[in-house]
């Protein structure tokens, strides 16, 4: 049965295409090529991000760090942190004043009463009412004592202090854990008792996990876990969690002015008045800031806004500021992308949007999915290609330059598209048994019409076939000598010369398995480079561009070949290095006449050993020039003038026309 598809309008909830290992693979083509390094590329993609089959933008981590400070500075302008203590003493006055009119009120009605001796009695009430709440301090810890032992006449006014004590207690409380049953809001003596036992046995568990004993997280979550809403599964875990409020709450006091951190600092030990808790959250603050030192508990923020926040705002803010701030050092030292899993990306959601959750949680599988893949493989916790992986970079390589190739015909050549197997020499021949079966249809056809005429059907014979003559014997021997002196990379030469090493190293074992490629890098001295180590390859901190050695070590290659010899050299200086016959190295820039002499010395043995030198010039000088076509009136090879843009085209359309000329010859 036929599969069924149906299909609706895009409403933005649909899932798209994901990335796909190949399409990966595809953009960090020119990062290998360029970095040699398949770790160094993939932390290049981190920083720059990419696009996804859809062609939507991932964002990289520089976007996402520009967006992180814009969101932090963003919260620092809008927002004041002396709101903390304003709403707090806000409160305290309006209470004062809620009691003062109490009292006020208290007084009228006994003294219209017509009772004297019950309005002598309010009369004297109200004076020490009175003068009590005109001495009460102006500190907050102040006004907190006086009004915890203050009569109150008014019980709407006691009620709402005691409520505001209840709330501040949890908030300070909230700072070491998250309890949020409704049972412990209001802080009875039972409950502050177990609060206690629970901070004790806390920090017994720390010392135990510090000393690398058993702490015990099981039996300490069975008995307290309702303190923990947040389920967290380790002692790890739980810990960290803590240490993170109480740095928020550390970064909340460093934020404030001096008399407002005093202030609240009186407050807190007014309201924490029992010292055996106290002492107990004091005992594990000093634990947590050993074990969290990165948590910054010296962080402090410049809030510059006209907002005032309250306690539980700056608590939220501050924490916020906190992931901010984690968030950010991690994305800052990731070096793989595997360890921007550790981001909660949830809480990235939270503090940068749907857009930076999505581009850092696809940039986190970006290893695992080319491992998966085959592409690149982990060996002793260094990230390398598969022998898949190197076929893929050239493959790649190959087609952007053929895509390039199919625009436009370049320099007037012909491409010529080959076949698998045996090569093709372009002639046919009748056919005879034991011959491979590549029918010309053309010529088979126009046989049997010329033998038996016009019409149809046309009727044919074994004597009409005619076969695609082919060559089995011929062979090309090739050595490609890459410039690697400093000058490649500063004038952008670099990538485009190794993307046209690796595609023709793709083109010759895929095309023509028979052919030798050889490799060989040159800087201020020459080495024989493998197809395994060419994507690793890189430009040599060095100066130095000793062709003298390069042509030796390509002769040598060539002399255990067969077949038709060439050298192809990609260079943009001149030799100005050579080896001496003590075999050291002498490098003189500008070029001396030894370096020349002994390089064209090279160049005449390579002409009688019959290789041919075909030189691709990038960003050729007068001097170059010259010296280029002195070595090609010697050896009889031919010299390019091209850019690095059509580099590739010209050396992959002279080298099949070299190839399809070899065989032409062969075949006649």
């Amino acid at each position: 049965m036929a599969p069924r598809f149906s299909y609706s309008r895009w409403d933005g909830t649909q899932r798209g295409f994901d990335l796909d290992a190949d399409l990966l693979f595809d953009q960090l083509t020119d990062e290998l090529l360029y970095h040699g390094d398949v770790n160094a590329a993939l932390r290049r993609m981190m920083q720059d991000g990419m696009r996804d089959a859809d062609g939507n933008r991932l964002d990289g981590l520089r976007e996402m760090l520009e967006r992180l400070r814009e969101e932090r500075q963003d919260r620092l302008e809008r927002s004041n942190l002396g709101g903390v203590y304003d709403e707090i003493a806000d409160e305290l006055n309006d209470i004062i004043d809620e009691e003062r009119h109490a009292v006020e009120n208290a007084l009228r009605d006994a003294e219209n009463s017509g009772d004297e001796r019950r309005a002598d009695a309010a009369r004297t009430t109200a004076t020490e009412r009175n003068m009590r709440l005109d001495l009460m301090p102006d500190d907050l810890a102040g006004k907190v004592r006086e009004l915890s032992s203050y009569d109150f006449e008014s019980a709407d006014a006691q009620r709402r202090f005691e409520q505001m004590m209840d709330r501040l207690r949890d908030q300070l409380m909230q700072q070491t854990v998250d309890q949020m049953s409704e049972g412990m809001q209001n802080l009875t003596p039972g409950d502050m008792q177990r609060m206690k036992d629970m901070m004790a046995a806390l920090n017994e568990m720390l010392e135990k996990h510090q000393a690398g004993e058993d702490p015990g997280f099981e039996e300490f979550m069975e008995e307290y876990g309702d303190f923990f809403p947040e389920n967290p599964e380790t002692v790890d875990e739980l810990l960290e969690q803590m240490a993170r409020r109480m740095a928020a709450m550390q970064a909340m006091l460093n934020s404030m002015t001096p008399e407002q951190r005093a202030q609240l600092q009186q407050l807190s030990d007014q309201l924490m008045e029992d010292m055996d808790l106290q002492w107990q959250m004091q005992q594990l603050g000093s634990n947590l800031q050993q074990m969290f030192p990165q948590m910054n508990w010296g962080q402090s923020y410049d809030f510059e806004g006209q907002d005032p926040m309250g306690m539980s705002q700056a608590m939220q803010a501050m924490a916020d500021l906190g992931d901010l701030d984690q968030l950010e050092h991690l994305l800052q030292n990731a070096t793989n992308p595997g360890a921007l899993a550790e981001a909660d990306m949830d809480r990235v959601r939270e503090l940068l949007g749907d857009d930076a959750a999505t581009s850092l949680e696809r940039l986190s599988q970006l290893t695992k999915m080319l491992e998966e893949s085959g592409l690149i493989e982990n060996k002793e916790g260094r990230l390398e290609l598969t022998p898949r992986g190197l076929r893929s970079i050239g493959s790649n390589a190959l087609r952007d330059l053929f895509t390039s190739l199919r625009k436009e015909h370049v320099g007037q050549h012909q491409i010529h598209q080959l076949g698998q197997g045996h090569e093709r020499t372009y002639q046919t021949k009748p056919y005879e048994f034991g011959d491979p079966f590549q029918l010309d249809l053309h010529r088979t056809i126009r046989n049997a019409l010329r033998r038996t005429g016009h019409g149809t059907p046309v009727q044919l014979e074994p004597d009409d076939f005619e076969i695609e003559r082919t060559e089995h014997l011929t062979r090309s021997s090739t050595v490609l000598m890459l410039d690697l002196s400093m000058s490649m990379p500063m004038r952008d030469n670099f990538l485009p010369a190794k993307k046209v090493a690796m595609a023709l190293h793709h083109l010759i074992s895929s095309q023509f398995p028979r052919d030798y490629l050889g490799l060989v890098g040159f800087s201020e001295t020459a080495r024989v480079i493998t197809a395994d180590q060419l994507p690793e390859v890189s430009w040599d901190f060095v100066y130095g561009t000793n062709m003298h050695h390069g042509f030796t070590l390509a002769r040598q290659l060539l002399a255990k070949q067969t077949g038709s010899k060439q050298i192809i050299m990609i260079t943009d200086g001149e030799p100005t290095a050579h080896i001496t016959p003590h075999g050291d190295v002498y490098f003189n820039y500008p070029p001396v006449r030894e370096t020349v002499e002994a390089t064209l010395r090279e160049v005449v043995r390579c002409t009688r050993d019959q290789i041919r030198i075909n030189t691709f010039v990038l960003d050729a000088t007068s001097a170059l020039q010259a010296f280029i076509e002195q070595m090609t009136q010697l050896n009889g090879g031919r010299a390019f003038y091209t850019t690095n843009e059509a580099l590739g085209d010209y050396v992959l359309v002279d080298f099949l026309e070299h190839r399809r000329r070899m065989t032409h010859r062969r075949a006649g």
